[in-house]
């Protein structure tokens, strides 16, 4: 697991020590691809954007991250990135997008996974190991923190991390025909944002 952070970046030690805290951020936890930044049609099925120029952000997700931040909650995405485990991606390309996500939406940080499907790790959606890193380094409080996603795995990880889930229906979600228990569902990233200040 990689993270990128922010230059606005809460510097504290990794070791969780609740009894050195008094109060626990709250975060949100946003998958990427599809949830902030457009999906890349490759063939019949869709992808991650693979060089800067394929990776277009939404725009209601400059809103979104901007009214989230205004009531007091992190900015965080996790993102499974397997093409960088088959060859498809490098970890060079990646950092120049996550870079510029990151300055863009003003992000408190990017935890990306680069393992393959077949990868041995606990950080691989629906495994939750980049959220529980992020709220160990970021102090954050699980029973108070969102994830949004628009894939069953993203929903699962914030189950399985105990934090409330937000379902964005994409055409990846359609087609991928899964049964998603999520605490709501959401249009888009704007709408995910506005449920949750009110949640």
């Amino acid at each position: 697991m990689i993270v990128y952070f922010s230059k606005a970046r809460i510097s504290e030690p990794l070791i969780f020590n609740m009894t050195a805290i008094t109060k626990l951020n709250k975060a949100v936890f946003l998958d990427r691809d599809g949830v902030v930044n457009e999906l890349i049609i490759r063939g019949n099925w869709f992808s991650s954007p693979r060089v800067l120029s394929e990776f277009k952000i939404f725009p209601k997700a400059y809103e979104a991250i901007k009214l989230l931040r205004s009531s007091g909650f992190l900015s965080i995405v996790a993102t499974n990135q397997p093409d960088i485990a088959r060859g498809q991606l490098s970890e060079v390309d990646l950092k120049l997008m996550h870079e510029f996500m990151i300055q863009e939406l003003g992000l408190n940080a990017a935890y990306f996974c680069p393992h393959g499907n077949d990868g041995d790790c606990d950080c691989r959606k629906p495994e939750w190991g980049m959220i529980k890193r992020a709220m160990q380094e970021f102090y954050v409080d699980p029973a108070k923190s969102f994830v949004v996603g628009d894939r069953w795995r993203d929903i699962d990880m914030g189950t399985n991390a105990g934090c409330k889930t937000i379902l964005i229906e994409t055409e990846a979600t359609k087609m991928e025909k899964r049964d998603i228990k999520s605490d709501f569902i959401a249009a888009n990233i704007l709408e995910a944002a506005n449920w949750i200040i009110h949640n």
